[in-house]
């Protein structure tokens, strides 16, 4: 029984609140500030997925590399030459990625900073 009082008090207090005569304001006292307005969250924007860069393929090993006698000269230094040329290609595509990735970072707090404005905007 007392808990059936509690909540149709609780139900109540919101209604009796309203129902209460308002003081006349003090002529003297600056007026109320308005009510703030409804701020408009910006949502996040994503970086596009066309924007991700591609990591360079390795270049295919040759089979003679594993076998025992080893490979022909000619294959061997075509092989080293891909592999140089990989290299290069890495060390372009790191600077490329890392970029993306700050983009990918900054579209994480930004989100972080929407999903809190919509929290405030919940609350107010």
């Amino acid at each position: 029984m007392r808990g059936r009082l509690l909540l149709i008090a609780g139900m109540l207090a919101p209604t009796l609140a309203l129902a209460a005569p308002k003081a006349a304001p003090d002529k003297g006292a600056p007026p109320p500030a308005a009510a703030p307005a409804a701020t408009a969250c910006k949502p996040a924007q994503a970086p596009p997925a066309s924007a991700r860069p591609v990591k360079p393929a390795l270049p295919e090993k040759p089979a003679c590399l594993d076998a025992k006698g080893g490979c022909p000269g000619w294959e061997a230094y075509s092989y080293n030459d891909a592999i140089k040329a990989y290299n290069l290609q890495a060390q372009a595509f790191r600077p490329i990625a890392e970029a993306y990735v700050q983009k990918l970072n900054a579209y994480v707090k930004a989100s972080g900073e929407y999903a809190q404005c919509e929290i405030n905007a919940m609350q107010n």
